[in-house]
């Protein structure tokens, strides 16, 4: 859920070193450009931007951000990548982003040099637009 906790002064307290601050701050840059909406806390450790209503055949329903990260320690959690089946275009992308390592629901990188931001800024464009059909306001 959003919070009103303050973005800048969560990024200055919890990302550990100097780099994943700057990265931080520069991902605020991309991904608010990207998407049009300003950075937002969700729950303790998340920065979303913008928001969407799902609602699964299970019934269970909820809000999340169109698209986020989160400066953890081990890497920074980059909440860009929607998964869904039969994408060759989030596919293609996946392969030229760079070095990374995939999770379930994220990408994770080291530090942002190590992936094309502009691959990183087509694959977010491609997730909000694969969102915002999904899940019409």
């Amino acid at each position: 859920k959003p919070t009103e906790v303050d973005v800048l002064a969560f990024i200055e307290s919890y990302a550990d070193t100097e780099q994943k601050r700057q990265d931080s701050f520069e991902l605020l840059k991309i991904m608010e450009e990207t998407s049009g909406h300003p950075p937002q806390m969700w729950g303790p450790s998340i920065i979303g931007f913008g928001s969407y209503h799902y609602k699964y055949a299970s019934g269970h329903e909820g809000d999340a951000p169109l698209i986020g990260f989160s400066p953890r320690k081990a890497a920074i959690s980059l909440y860009v990548y929607s998964g869904y089946l039969g994408s060759e275009e989030q596919e293609e992308l996946l392969a030229q982003l760079g070095k990374y390592k995939m999770g379930k629901a994220c990408i994770y990188i080291k530090k942002l040099s190590d992936i094309d931001v502009e691959v990183l800024k087509r694959m977010l464009g491609s997730t909000i637009r694969f969102l915002r059909d999904k899940y019409p306001d």
